[in-house]
């Protein structure tokens, strides 16, 4: 996992550094922009005209009176409502305000004036005052700020001063024209209801008349009649009655079910009468004697016998009286039976006679209840007119009140110089950066070493510098060499035999700087003590002979044609190991000499007498040359130029290289031309080289360099160089000891 966590690190760290390298590349572009729009602002802000600006403050809340009359009227006003404020706001912009404000000032005739006409329309007009009107409200109050801005400010201060003052006149005459309305709608209404009244009244009178109804007793429809009361009362004696007969029947049925041993006790507790408490005493001491006396005397004794009579008596007395009490119960119920009844019978004549007597009285009924409903109704009315008068009368100037007036400002508040330049160097800025990435984006050129691996699938084996010129003119000492030197020891490590000794250099398109880094190339493998032959064989367009400052009179085609000797064309160099051979004059008729058996003669013994040989070639691309080259070498390195040529044109070329010669001929590729100041991405690759060079000077010279030539042209051939193998890794290039 923790490996995961540092790739990720590392792709979003350079993420962020391609995006910080385009912004320095397009720097020019991003100045260009950034400073065309701070002019076009500049001078749009210098030529505008000054306005000034005047405010008034004034309060606005809704319709209320000064005075609050029975507690009533005020009430709904102070009613929160969130639209009320944004609602003025709109009538503030209204035309019902605004054509009012350009009648009084004659605005249409100022602003035509200041548009060298007579005079403009009311619509026109209308549309300049609302652009030039701001209204904003105080947060958390009633409080409202109404600002004008005009180019004359007494104008500004009239403007501003007009609206509020026509807006508080509008909303009192609005709400005079209300309240009008209002009072004639509620006359109009309550004399129509008068009207009702009358026609209500006379028809209530007429049924009282025809239906005989006594007004005491039918004075409303709340008011009971005779019949409903008594019929209340017969309601409530018969719930009595039932309550009693219930418990009655109860009782005299709990009776009846006594056993008639245990009747005496039960009546003696439940219903206890003096007759029967009497006889029970008398029973009880009756047996007692009974009990002493038969133990004593014997039961044929006299008075013995004289108790059992005494004691039979009692006894068919406490009978009688139980039997008297149970009929006095059924009696009792017998008698709630029939008063029950009987007032049932009564009630129910009393509902029916009742039910005639309202069914008789329902249309007075009816009639009466209607009236007195359209006389509340009209009770109500006329109080809400004789309120509503009143508070038409009540002033209600507080609803809108101004503070504080408009006064003429003292300086221009437009157009703001400092806002402007602000906000037109951000807004250039943004234009500038995002025409940059717009570039970027259109540009689909070589820019970086993953651009290459990434689609030619190919490793970058070194990057040149810019303005890299010949070695031989910047000595050994130059720093640009390690380019090379790094160029070198790639070459070296990449390929598969050491006998592969022959190479060319190709490119898609002109100009990519073939002829500049084979002749350098070729330079360092010479200063590394190889015997070394470089060949111009851009027969159509030499330039290496220039580079030595040499005659291209005698060359390749003379040797390939047999009119010279190879020893007669081949040139020395001022470094030594190092052969030239011209191109030399190319006749109109031998366009096709590369593709010939010379030419392959040419290659074996070259190869034989040298340890390297390297040939210049034109642009694949262009002519048939570098493909006939590229199969007769041993080895091929692509030049791609920074930024110069689209990607798919370097692609379409290495697969060039690579359908003639296989895959294994193609080495890879040197990025060429890279602007270090410009493209900070390359100086991990190259800052290194240059960097050490800079202090080995420095330290030799004991850190007191003086300003000359030489060191000018250290500082003005800053290089970048890359340290990479094939795979795309920094490596250390370690100097042969030359034999």
């Amino acid at each position: 996992m923790e490996p995961s966590k540092t790739g990720n690190s590392s792709d979003s760290k350079l993420h962020f550094l391609d995006y910080w390298r385009i912004i320095r590349l397009r720097k020019e572009i991003i100045a260009v922009i950034f400073l065309l729009v701070i002019i076009t602002v500049g001078v749009f802000t210098y030529w505008m005209t000054p306005s000034y600006m005047s405010t008034v403050i004034m309060r606005v809340e809704k319709d209320t009176p000064d005075v609050s009359f029975l507690g009533l009227i005020g009430a709904p006003g102070q009613q929160y409502d969130p639209y009320f404020i944004a609602t003025e706001f709109e009538v503030l912009r209204s035309h019902m305000i605004l054509d009012k404000v350009i009648e009084d000032l004659k605005l249409n005739r100022v602003y035509g004036e200041r548009a060298k006409v007579p005079e403009i329309s009311l619509d026109a007009a209308y549309k300049i005052l609302s652009r030039n009107i701001d209204i904003k409200q105080h947060r958390n109050t009633s409080l409202i700020e109404i600002s004008a801005y005009d180019e004359d400010k007494d104008l500004a201060a009239q403007i501003a001063n007009s609206v509020a003052e026509f807006y508080q006149r509008n909303r009192l005459q609005s709400r005079q024209e209300r309240d009008s309305r209002g009072l004639q709608t509620l006359t109009n209404s309550l004399a129509e209801i008068s009207a009702r009244v009358t026609s209500a009244q006379a028809e209530v009178n007429k049924l009282r008349d025809e239906l005989k109804v006594a007004d005491p007793v039918m004075a409303s429809s709340s008011a009971q009649s005779l019949s409903a009361q008594t019929l209340a009362r017969l309601e409530m004696n018969r719930s009595d009655l039932r309550t009693q007969l219930t418990g009655q029947r109860a009782f005299l049925e709990k009776v009846e079910s006594t056993p008639k041993d245990q009747l005496r006790d039960f009546l003696s507790y439940a219903k206890p009468t003096p007759e029967l408490n009497n006889l029970l005493g008398n029973l009880n001491q009756a047996e007692q004697s009974k009990v002493t006396m038969s133990s004593e005397l014997g039961p044929e004794h006299p008075s013995t016998k004289r108790i059992m009579a005494a004691l039979a008596t009692v006894n068919t007395q406490i009978d009688r009286q139980v039997n008297g009490i149970l009929e006095g119960l059924r009696s009792q119920v017998n008698v709630l039976e029939s008063t029950l009844q009987e007032i049932e019978d009564t009630y129910q004549r009393t509902l029916d006679s009742m039910n005639k007597e309202y069914a008789a009285a329902a249309p007075y009924l009816r009639a009466k209840e209607r009236l007195e409903n359209m006389i509340r109704l009209h009770n109500a009315m006329q109080l809400q007119i004789s309120q509503e008068m009143v508070n038409s009368s009540i002033s209600k100037q507080s609803s809108v009140e101004v503070y504080d007036r408009a006064k003429p400002g003292e300086r221009p508040v437009k157009p703001s110089k400092m806002i402007n330049l602000t906000l037109g160097g951000i807004f250039g800025l943004m234009i500038g950066i995002g025409m940059a990435f717009f570039i970027e984006y259109l540009d689909t050129s070589v820019k970086t070493i993953d651009d290459v691996e990434h689609a030619l699938g190919a490793p970058v084996l070194g990057v040149i510098p810019q303005n890299v010129g010949s070695l031989l003119n910047e000595g050994n000492d130059s720093p640009h060499a390690e380019a090379y030197r790094v160029l070198r020891t790639n070459i070296l490590f990449s390929r598969k035999d050491n006998d592969l000794r022959t190479m060319t250099v190709v490119s898609g398109g002109a100009g990519e700087g073939k002829s500049t880094t084979i002749f350098n190339l070729a330079i360092i493998f010479a200063q590394q003590g190889n015997r070394v032959l470089i060949v111009d064989s851009d027969l159509r367009r030499p330039s290496l002979h220039r580079i030595l400052n040499v005659t291209n009179n005698l060359g390749l085609t003379n040797y390939l044609m047999k009119q010279n000797s190879l020893e007669e064309v081949v040139q020395t160099t001022p470094q030594p190991g190092l052969d030239f051979l011209p191109s030399g004059k190319l006749p109109s008729s031998s366009l096709g000499i590369l593709n010939s058996g010379q030419m392959k003669e040419f290659v074996q013994e070259a190869k034989a007498r040298y340890d390297f040989v390297f040939f210049d070639s034109p642009p694949i691309m262009g002519v048939s040359d570098a493909s006939v080259l590229a199969s007769e070498v041993d080895m091929a390195v692509l030049v791609v130029q920074y930024r110069k040529y689209p990607l798919q044109m370097t692609l379409r070329a290495k697969q060039m290289v690579e359908k003639i010669g296989g895959p294994d001929r193609l080495l890879g590729v040197v990025l060429n031309n890279i602007n270090i100041s410009q493209d900070s991405y390359y100086y991990y690759y190259s800052g290194y080289y240059y960097d050490y060079y800079s202090r080995s000077d420095d330290s030799q010279e004991g850190g007191g360099r003086k300003s000359g030539k030489g060191s000018k042209g250290d500082k003005a051939k800053k290089p970048s160089v890359a340290a990479v193998n094939g795979t795309g890794h920094e490596i250390v290039d370690k100097p042969e000891v030359r034999k």
